[in-house]
């Protein structure tokens, strides 16, 4: 009497992966182009400017052009990327790329044009989160896929705020994903790019370079020096394609000068939520107590409570920091996984190792930007679905993380999209979870009379049962510190104003810096207690 009716698993499978994953972008744009209206941070200028400058002027003025308080400070790739991008602007609308008449040029082409561009470019998310999960199964492949690809995070800093990350953070994936298949010459090829598109991304330069001096080039003299050779030349090469114009027009100090402002400061404007927070208050605490007890301790001029960024580290107690200090310190920090990335390189390990570097980076490293927990949170993304225990420190992480960045959005019409985003994110991370993790295969059994009988014979509990489901679920300490994030948002929203008006205005940014640094500080600890006891 006519076909059977499918279920829903047979028509959920009759989609080929690839498919499914176009269907999971096509949502993420659609969520992108109603952002269109949206915010705009200052970093929309600073690109503008830069499609501009690389379109208006020959190279050898890319990196000393000064007619924007935005100067060009990416690596060259980025540059030549710009320059790619500008050849389009100059046909929608040509003011978009005139050095003078282009500053703070805001027409609708413009902003249609630069949202466009990183909308497209995440097509470097796709192939890389594509490649990394190509062989699992469909139920992880979607849960990464959630996780990554509608990633409220990139949504906000990318698509709102304004920023090419998940371009960048597809390069990355795309050279983790060349690793964990032991394709380490194409891998190291790959990140070798990255670092010429976003010198920031070193931070993971030294787990690389062990992992493939001891997975790759390591096995006999003549084996290992003739790989060494091989890596070095195509590392070189990539390096000498970006920079080697700038090193023959004798202007590579003027790029490094630029791409390493060290005069900026230990912190940014807005507190990163790092380990520096806990070193600013510890030394505003101690110059309030000694100043209780009679000391003479001196204000020093710059602030950081004022949100300015100052040349230098106006701590009134402790010692002042330098950028060597948050080097060594990073280095320290990294060193139990360089051990281990040594000892045993275990390509399925990589993505874990990576996202340690960025995770030290973020919390010990100078001049940290918020948005940067982006180069921890996404990598970590791939490597949640594989145990209970990664997807509950992940819960917690990827919310902390985004919590985070609130700040970047400020204004009150955007106020229902990020928490709107947080909080959808949030669901869909929770039903992810308990669909991958509480299954039928994992459900809980409750016995039932019969094998009561059994368990009281045999002294254990019997096979047999009633099975039921659990959801997904974390420990009351998380629960605890995820209610705290609510209570920190309605002091900050809320109380703080009626209390003090306008006055004390950076407190509720420094509240969310303080506790959010506790969730990262957490998740460091727990990487790294990870990475220390995985053989």
């Amino acid at each position: 009497m006519g076909k059977e009716k499918l279920s829903f698993k047979e028509v959920h499978h009759s989609h080929s992966p690839k498919t499914t994953l176009w269907w999971f972008f096509l949502v993420a744009t659609c969520i992108k182009v109603l952002l269109f209206p949206s915010y705009r941070s200052t970093d929309f200028e600073v690109h503008r400017n830069w499609l501009a400058l690389t379109h208006s002027l020959p190279l050898s003025q890319w990196y000393f052009d000064e007619t924007s308080p935005w100067t060009l400070d990416y690596p060259p790739f980025f540059a030549y990327f710009e320059r790619f991008l500008s050849i389009f602007a100059h046909l929608i609308d040509p003011q978009i790329v005139h050095l003078q008449n282009g500053l703070n040029y805001s027409s609708n082409k413009v902003v249609y044009f630069q949202r466009v561009t990183v909308i497209l470019s995440d097509l470097s998310l796709l192939y890389g989160v594509y490649r990394l999960t190509r062989n699992l199964d469909s139920r992880k492949q979607q849960l990464i896929w959630s996780l990554v690809i509608w990633s409220p995070m990139l949504f906000i800093v990318d698509h709102v705020h304004f920023q090419y990350n998940g371009f960048l953070i597809g390069i990355l994936l795309i050279s983790l994903s060349y690793l964990e298949e032991g394709r380490d010459l194409l891998g190291g090829f790959v990140f070798a790019v990255l670092l010429c598109f976003k010198h920031l991304f070193a931070v993971a330069a030294p787990i690389y370079f062990v992992y493939l001096l001891r997975h790759y080039c390591w096995g006999g003299m003549v084996r290992g020096f003739r790989r060494l050779l091989i890596m070095g030349g195509v590392v070189t090469a990539v390096f000498a394609s970006a920079f080697g114009p700038f090193f023959h027009l004798g202007q590579i100090q003027q790029v490094i000068q630029r791409l390493f402002p060290f005069g900026r400061g230990l912190c940014h404007a807005y507190w990163a939520p790092n380990f520096w927070v806990f070193y600013i208050m510890s030394d505003k605490g101690l110059a309030f107590i000694f100043r209780k007890l009679g000391f003479n301790v001196q204000t020093p001029t710059g602030s950081f409570t004022a949100g300015l960024v100052g040349d230098s580290s106006p701590f009134s107690v402790l010692p002042q920091i330098k950028p060597s200090v948050t080097f060594i310190m990073v280095l320290l920090a990294l060193s139990p996984c360089l051990f281990k990335a040594w000892k045993n390189p275990q390509p399925q390990m990589i993505s874990r190792w990576i996202a340690y570097a960025y995770t030290c980076g973020f919390l010990f490293g100078w001049h940290v930007h918020e948005k940067a927990s982006l180069h921890f949170v996404i990598p970590l993304a791939i490597v949640a679905a594989q145990t209970l225990e990664d997807a509950r420190h992940y819960f917690l992480l990827s919310i902390v993380s985004c919590y985070s960045i609130f700040p970047l959005l400020f204004e009150a019409r955007e106020y229902p999209i990020k928490v709107l985003l947080l909080l959808l994110h949030s669901i869909l991370m929770w039903s992810g979870f308990s669909a991958q993790f509480y299954d039928g295969a994992e459900a809980t059994r409750v016995p039932t009379a019969n094998s009561k009988k059994k368990a009281d014979q045999f002294g254990s509990e019997g096979n047999s049962g009633a099975t039921v489901k659990k959801g997904f679920a974390i420990g009351w300490i998380e629960r605890i510190y995820l209610i705290g994030l609510v209570v920190v948002e309605i002091w900050g929203q809320i109380l703080h104003p009626l209390l003090f008006g306008d006055k004390f205005a950076f407190a509720p940014l420094m509240l969310i810096s303080i506790y959010c640094a506790f969730g990262i500080m957490y998740s460091w600890i727990w990487q790294l207690i990870y990475i220390v006891k995985c053989r």
